[in-house]
């Protein structure tokens, strides 16, 4: 089916990677009654610890496990990739971040010392056995290595175990293309959606056994290759939110909508220790707000829609959102 959302220009994949740079990866595990996995958003092909990008955070309701945010809102930067896994395998999956970057840094030779991974969460324990912790070293390796530009969406990798709005959830991504300027510019959002109460999406027809929860969490990645400070960054990381509002969530007391962006545009150094740094004109941020919302919006749909019927660890269904549109 045709999905039509907002006005602006998609990339030429919909996808978080039509950012040039940016691949993810999942694994995805399911084995007994563990349903879960680790997603991975590779920033660029170089060394992120060494090419320092810009980034910013924002949480609008903060029931939630994400590690790395502190130190992204006080320095600005990002230096690892991000990962996203279920609320009881953070500890695990950050551990392995460690690894992954020590090894690398030492292949390249590079001086490590400390590192600040990035690892978002949703608790998916009504599918999954979230206790059983089944996301460790090797699946964040996995993941890793099989980063790539076409990546699945729907029940896959940190979406494995997810429900959005009391239908399935998984991992969904969107794209927008601004030209500004005279230059074209993408902006892309990856979202792991866990969020919602079925009421709330104004769908007709809904089976009376779905749950009126408008608790979960949300995990929304930006990335864009504007020239945004960081400050700016996070006035467009915010308007992630506008994504949900439009899709009817009013954000509960025990619900996580975590927001995290970064840039690919790179300050130019002048001397060893100043940079020069371009950045957008502020009245020019309109543009990107409204491609933040509108991808937002549509990433979060299209979660739902490439994820398929599934049921919870007690038996009870739940639906997929394509059977109501199709």
């Amino acid at each position: 089916m045709k999905l039509k959302i907002g006005e602006m220009e998609h990339g030429s994949g919909n996808k978080i990677t039509d950012v040039a740079g940016v691949t993810v990866g999942h694994t995805t595990v399911n084995q007994g009654e563990n349903h879960t996995g680790v997603t991975v958003v590779m920033p660029c092909p170089e060394n992120p610890f060494v090419h320092k990008l810009t980034a910013a955070s924002f949480v609008l309701n903060g029931f939630g496990k994400t590690a790395g945010l502190m130190q992204v809102d006080e320095l600005g930067t990002l230096e690892t990739p991000i990962a996203l896994t279920n609320t009881l395998n953070v500890g695990l999956v950050h551990d392995a971040m460690v690894t992954y970057m020590i090894r690398r840094c030492e292949a390249e030779g590079v001086p490590l010392r400390s590192v600040n991974p990035v690892v978002c969460e949703c608790n998916d324990g009504g599918i999954n056995r979230i206790t059983r912790r089944a996301v460790g070293e090797a699946e964040v390796l996995s993941a890793i290595e099989g980063a790539c530009i076409d990546f699945e969406q729907g029940a896959v990798g940190a979406g494995r175990g997810t429900v959005c709005y009391g239908l399935k959830g998984g991992i969904g991504s969107s794209s927008r293309v601004m030209k500004i300027d005279g230059k074209t510019y993408t902006l892309g959002v990856l979202v792991q959606s866990n969020y919602g109460a079925s009421r709330d999406l104004r769908l007709t027809e809904l089976p009376e056994e779905m749950e009126e929860n408008d608790q979960g969490s949300i995990i929304l990645i930006l990335a864009t290759d504007l020239p945004l400070s960081s400050r700016q960054l996070h006035r467009v990381v915010k308007r992630c939110s506008v994504g949900m509002a439009r899709l009817g969530s009013y954000i509960g007391n025990g619900s996580g909508e975590v927001m995290v962006g970064f840039t690919t545009s790179r300050p130019t150094p002048v001397s060893g220790r100043i940079r020069s740094q371009l950045i957008l004109e502020e009245g020019e941020l309109n543009t990107a707000f409204r491609a933040a919302g509108e991808a937002a919006e549509e990433a979060i749909v299209l979660s739902m829609l490439h994820a398929g019927e599934d049921v919870t660890l007690e038996g009870k269904r739940i639906p997929s959102l394509k059977s109501y549109l199709t």
